[in-house]
């Protein structure tokens, strides 16, 4: 048994897996200001709550694009399994050959989902994960990370609509029934929802047809559940892929845990 953790700009996921299964995950609010021992303490209490002891897991593996928490997250995690924790980044074993311009700029959490969309779908693969920001991650046919598309997260883009204009409330994302709204709320929620939804499936199309494939699509990320129902593409939607991919990782590394 191990424990996975993501760190998110807005979430952390802790994740508790065995024999590659998520046993459960919880979500703490991402905060830059907390301690070491703070977070040492959250995550202790959900593991206790949970019923498990977390000195008797195996070890741990982190995936952050929140750099300043890093070294946080890492000792806060140590502190409470006496283990050494792996952390995701280009130098770890991944399988992966990296065709992009700067494979150390390349964001941990794409390169998680990227191994665990490998490991559970055929390829080509073209991966969404929509969270703080959306993110498409692209790999070839030979398994190669092309690269992808990264642009603003569903709820950003709201709450920049929202800030920067003086009559448009804040709403629920609740998916609309038309596509054309008759009041502001439904109008926003169609943008939001089904705004994303095209967007998701004009990126499809366009992808496709650079690589010269009929590439599978995966969809993960808070957002992700949201969204993929009013895709019109066929879309595998995944709410544990980047776990999954943690597994996987910690998996092929372990030994340099010791």
């Amino acid at each position: 048994m191990i424990l996975a953790l993501d760190a998110g700009n807005s979430n952390i996921v802790l994740g508790c897996m065995e024999d590659g299964k998520v046993l459960f995950t919880a979500r703490v609010a991402t905060d830059r200001q907390k301690t070491e021992d703070e977070y040492a303490s959250i995550f202790s209490s959900i593991l206790q709550m949970r019923g498990i002891d977390p000195t008797k897991t195996e070890g741990g593996i982190l995936s952050s694009v929140v750099p300043p928490l890093n070294s946080t997250l890492l000792s806060a995690a140590e502190i409470i399994t006496g283990k050494k924790f792996l952390q995701v980044s280009p130098a770890l074993k991944t399988d992966l050959t990296l065709k992009v311009d700067n494979p150390t700029a390349l964001g941990s959490d794409r390169i998680v989902d990227a191994v665990a969309a490998c490991a559970g779908y055929s390829l080509p693969l073209i991966v969404f994960d929509l969270g703080t920001c959306t993110t498409v991650s692209v790999v070839d046919a030979q398994g190669a990370f092309r690269g992808g598309v990264i642009c603003a997260g569903v709820r950003i883009s709201q709450e920049a609509l929202t800030s920067q204009t003086s009559q448009l409330p804040g709403i629920s994302l609740d998916t609309p029934k038309k596509a054309i709204g008759r009041n502001t709320v439904d109008s926003m929620r169609s943008g939001a929802i089904l705004g994303t939804a095209a967007m998701v499936d004009g990126l499809i199309d366009r992808i496709r047809g650079e690589i010269g494939a009929d590439a599978t699509v995966v969809m993960t990320g808070g957002m992700g559940k949201r969204i993929y129902p009013s895709c019109r593409r066929k879309i595998h939607y995944d709410g544990d892929l980047l776990l999954k991919g943690l597994w996987i990782l910690y998996q092929k590394n372990k030994e340099a845990a010791v």
